[in-house]
């Protein structure tokens, strides 16, 4: 099994509630108006996720969304995917929202959701990064994975029909009440260990098992106005002076040559911004201009698609950002879109992992403007915060970006930034020297070149930063232990336990060596902490890249669980390392059986709360048995385990 990164793929579907009377109309956040009912309420669905260093598709086909009423009834659609359903490519989507639709939904109280994903063969598409990390089985980079090496669990139905269905239940009620809005997001994680389970069997091809059921939770968005969404397709249908009206596109995938677009029935209403400006490029003129409403367009814009970095406000309707605009969806399309894999400040260049896991090298030049998504602030939201290579050293690899060509006609090999869009400017790597004041991340990666040491200062003690679980308003830094995002740890104290926190390491001796805490952090740009520099708004500690490994001592009972020793996989002269389970429920680890019998692979999840789950994890925890830890280093040189795997079956061999 192959370490995620945390922040990787997120499934989140945003559902913003703005309630409607009993009689007349109101307008729809983002969206058309749809027949009055009486206290119904508008729901705007959203996708996200986040970054995997491993993989450039993670392409799904999201069927259904329904809310479940409290006490029971029938399941509320919210959303039904058009047909032929797009596939979504999750690491697109780093902590960005993909708008998927819009509905009306009786007034009531909810408590949770069910989503239901298309699992046939070939529906669930996963092409490896062009760069994938050390431990990832060799020979496959920029490589589309076979249908026949992908096996969806707990998939259901007839063949050509399947499909996986999961529900969440709500940390606490959606109530929806006349005359308000709230707010809700439903996480699938695929960061989560058990979300793609890499099994390799002796003498055979690597297998991966995609895991729709369990990785799926919800928690409450502090800000509509914060959120951040993906550029957005569409084709122009009516334009007036203050907005436009598009219906969304959805791109091919695997990408066509021309690219094509599938039509949706979803329409949305995007405005101009009256205050601080849109600037509007018509890729097919070579020109841009601000514009604060649309009256020059209103006779060339119907008709045309467009690309559109948007953001919300506060009452869920639309604001462009940036629009670009072409006859043609392909010249819309053509802006590489995907995570930074190579900065080059010799050849003042800027390469872009895409779809097809290929790497896209553009140009940087004196013109190229890097902007700084921030759509809480609406005037840096649309100002550049740097220009030309000068600005280059402040990317590091593992960024997420947009950037567009200033001649899409033109041959790849010729391509020029014209802009470069930072959505997420993410360092992760192991956490050293933390102080009051700072931390370093220090990132090895399998290319060289690309390694990078970055101190970071935490974000002023006054900068707003979200909200907790409560709804309590949270300034300055957080952190949190990556299975526990609802439980950060903030406020005065937040800083000295981030310090002593991240201080431990563990020692497996031999080739593997010591392990230190490993994090990963998003920053933003010019925070009063530090002036024209990244600073970390957060940090989450995440397990460290500890290999695949065997029990080398039986389990010991403790207070609150237990703990056994495990030996790094064919680590010559290594040491035991202790590594410490939780069964208390509410924190316990999570513990995954991964069976290969057949040729098939079965993740079956085990609750060790339970005595008899407890009791299945100590009778299969025996001396020589494989082990895949995910946890994080301790000051007294052990590993807090909060992830567990162990196998059955035909064995995995090392990658």
């Amino acid at each position: 099994m192959k370490r995620v990164s945390w922040f990787g793929c997120i499934l989140l579907l945003s559902l913003t509630l703005a309630l409607l009377g009993c009689s007349g109309s109101a307008s729809l956040p983002g969206g058309n108006n749809p027949p009055p009912g009486p206290q119904n309420g508008s729901v705007n669905m959203i996708m996200s996720d986040a970054s995997s260093e491993d993989w450039a598709t993670i392409g799904v086909k999201v069927l259904s969304i329904s809310l479940l009423p409290q006490g029971g009834g029938d399941p509320v659609p919210v959303y039904t995917a058009p047909s032929p359903a797009p596939t979504v490519n999750l690491v697109q989507l780093d902590q960005l929202g993909e708008i998927l639709g819009n509905a009306s939904i009786p007034a009531n109280t909810y408590v949770a959701a069910s989503v239901t994903i298309s699992a046939n063969p070939g529906d669930v598409l996963l092409t490896v990064a062009a760069d994938p990390e050390s431990a990832f089985p060799s020979g496959l980079a920029s490589t589309t994975i076979p249908a026949s090496q992908i096996q969806v669990q707990h998939a259901a139905g007839s063949a050509g029909s399947k499909t996986a269905s999961m529900n969440v239940t709500f940390d606490s009620p959606l109530v929806v009440s006349a005359n308000q809005s709230n707010a809700l997001d439903l996480e699938f994680d695929l960061s989560h260990p058990a979300f793609i389970v890499e099994h390799v069997p002796p003498s055979a091809q690597p297998f991966w098992a995609v895991n729709f059921a369990g990785p799926l939770r919800c928690h409450h968005i502090w800000s509509l106005a914060a959120f951040l969404l993906r550029h957005l397709y569409g084709t122009v249908t009516n334009v007036s002076a203050p907005d436009i009206t598009v219906t969304k596109d959805f791109p091919v995938y695997p990408p066509t040559n021309p690219e094509t677009a599938i039509s949706s029935p979803l329409t949305l209403q995007i405005q101009a911004d009256a205050t601080n400006g849109t600037i509007f490029y018509d890729v097919d003129a070579k020109t841009s201009t601000v514009i604060k409403d649309f009256s020059a367009e209103i006779n060339t814009l119907d008709g045309k698609y467009v690309r559109v970095a948007a953001r919300y406000q506060v009452d869920g309707s639309l604001v462009a950002v940036r629009i670009w605009a072409s006859s043609s969806f392909n010249s819309v399309w053509v802006s590489p879109e995907g995570h930074v894999l190579h900065v080059s400040t010799s050849a003042d260049t800027l390469t872009v992992q895409n779809e097809l896991g290929l790497p896209v090298k553009v140009g940087v030049d004196a013109n190229t403007q890097f902007f700084f998504r921030a759509p809480l602030n609406a005037a840096a939201d649309a100002t550049p915060i740097g220009a030309g290579p000068q600005f280059l050293p402040n990317l590091v690899r593992g960024f997420k970006v947009h950037v567009s060509v200033d001649d899409p006609l033109a041959s790849p090999s010729a391509w020029v930034a014209q802009t470069v869009d930072i959505e997420i400017a993410r360092f992760d790597g192991s956490i050293s020297n933390a102080n009051s004041v700072n931390f370093t991340y220090t990132r090895d990666f399998f290319t060289a070149s690309d390694d990078y040491s970055k101190t970071l200062d935490y974000i002023s003690s006054n900068t707003p930063n979200g909200k907790d679980a409560q709804g309590n308003p949270i300034d300055g830094f957080k952190w949190w232990y990556f299975t526990f995002p609802t439980q950060p740890d903030t406020g005065a104290n937040a800083i000295p336990d981030f310090v002593s926190a991240t201080g431990g390491a563990v020692n497996f001796g031999g080739a593997v060596g010591s392990l230190a805490a490993w994090g990963e952090s998003y920053a933003t740009w010019n925070d009063p902490a530090k002036a024209n520099d990244w600073s970390a708004l957060w940090a989450v500690l995440v397990p460290a890249p500890v290999p695949l490994g065997q029990v080398a001592s039986a389990w010991v009972q403790g207070g609150n669980g237990g703990s056994f020793g495990m030996t790094a996989l064919n680590n010559a002269g290594g040491k035991t390392v202790s590594v410490d389970v939780n069964a208390t429920p509410g924190s316990a680890t999570l513990m995954y059986q991964v069976d290969m019998t057949g040729g098939i692979i079965t993740v079956t999840p085990v609750d060790i709360t339970t005595t008899s789950g407890l009791n299945t994890l100590i009778n299969n925890l025996v001396p020589g048995a494989l082990v895949k830890v995910y946890g994080v280093p301790q000051p007294d040189g052990t590993i807090k385990d909060y992830v567990l795997f162990y196998y059955t079956g035909v064995l995995p061999v090392a990658a």
